[in-house]
């Protein structure tokens, strides 16, 4: 994407009301205005809360929003011009149960309240193989005890991913750490009675991995 596409979609981010774009300076020196108000303040209703962490262009909040409208979806990313899309289609189409937040996942738990969110997706993150990038890996142990401080108790994490590495390395973590593992398989398109929300909603690159016959791998697990 050349630069002057990229200013483009930055600028017209700042008119969508549906994209929200905190500096770091709001979110961890003051009390952002959002953390804890998002359904009354944003979504106007007291429906469950459920987050896309690293959504990339935000095709899978949309498609989520779309597929349970008594649900309320915020696709994360620090990469505005790619969730342009997503926050352009939620409002060409009138998908009001769907938002985009601009901020590092690192910073999560300054931009929502403890136990504000009932359910957190992670689709296809990167999966970080070298050792000295683990710290970025998503499902390290930081960052679960991030996700823990803003998910309700009983709050649930999806991993979606076509990497088996990130697959093995989260189970074992999960295992090794004691969390429950309520639904595992490295081949959901392969398996009878997968979830139909991970089986019916794919985003750009899923399907190519599809069309190349990568298995697509999922966890379904909740945080002790």
């Amino acid at each position: 994407m050349g630069s002057k596409n990229k200013l483009k979609r930055f600028k017209e981010n700042e008119t969508f009301n549906n994209v929200f774009q905190p500096t770091r300076a709001d979110l961890v020196e003051n009390t952002y205005h959002l953390k804890g108000n998002w359904r009354h303040e944003f979504f106007k209703n007291d429906n469950p809360l459920v987050l896309e962490l690293g959504c990339g262009k935000g095709e899978y909040s949309v498609e989520l929003a779309k597929k349970y409208p008594n649900k309320n979806f915020i696709g994360i990313d620090i990469k505005g011009a790619r969730f342009w899309r997503g926050a352009k289609t939620a409002i060409e189409e009138q998908i009001e149960n769907v938002a985009f937040l601009r901020t590092q996942i690192e910073l999560i738990e300054y931009a929502f309240a403890e136990n504000e969110v009932d359910e957190i997706w992670i689709t296809f993150p990167d999966p970080q193989i070298k050792y000295k990038r683990t710290k970025h890996r998503m499902t390290n142990s930081k960052f679960l005890k991030r996700y823990k401080k803003v998910l309700k108790p009983n709050g649930v994490i999806n991993l979606k991913t076509d990497s088996e590495f990130m697959h093995g390395y989260t189970l074992g973590l999960l295992h090794g750490e004691g969390h429950e593992v309520l639904y595992a398989n490295h081949n959901v398109y392969k398996q009878e009675g997968s979830p139909e929300e991970v089986t019916s909603i794919q985003t750009f690159y899923e399907s190519q991995y599809l069309e190349q016959n990568k298995p697509i791998t999922y966890i379904r697990f909740k945080i002790k």
